[in-house]
């Protein structure tokens, strides 16, 4: 048996807002994302806060996520939608 698929595993990180770390325990990842931080996450960010004609920068935290996908490709030699050219 041939291969005529060859795809190539990707994997693709993102970080969530950045909020008080107080208020981070619950962030969830986006749908299809795994959450690789745990507790209130990593504080390495800042968040701002708007008050009349201030604007406030306090230190926050966020999550680190992180989702695989499989780009599909034909292994060398095989071409078409469904790699079965030759």
């Amino acid at each position: 048996q041939v291969k005529k698929q060859c795809g190539q595993k990707l994997l693709i990180r993102m970080k969530t807002k950045c909020v008080p770390c107080s208020l981070n325990l619950d962030t969830q990842c986006p749908a299809g994302y795994t959450k690789i931080t745990n507790g209130t996450g990593t504080p390495d960010c800042r968040y701002y806060l708007e008050i009349k004609t201030y604007t406030l920068s306090f230190p926050g935290c966020r999550h680190r996520c992180v989702k695989e996908f499989e780009q599909p490709e034909c292994c060398q030699g095989h071409w078409g939608p469904d790699c079965m050219g030759k």
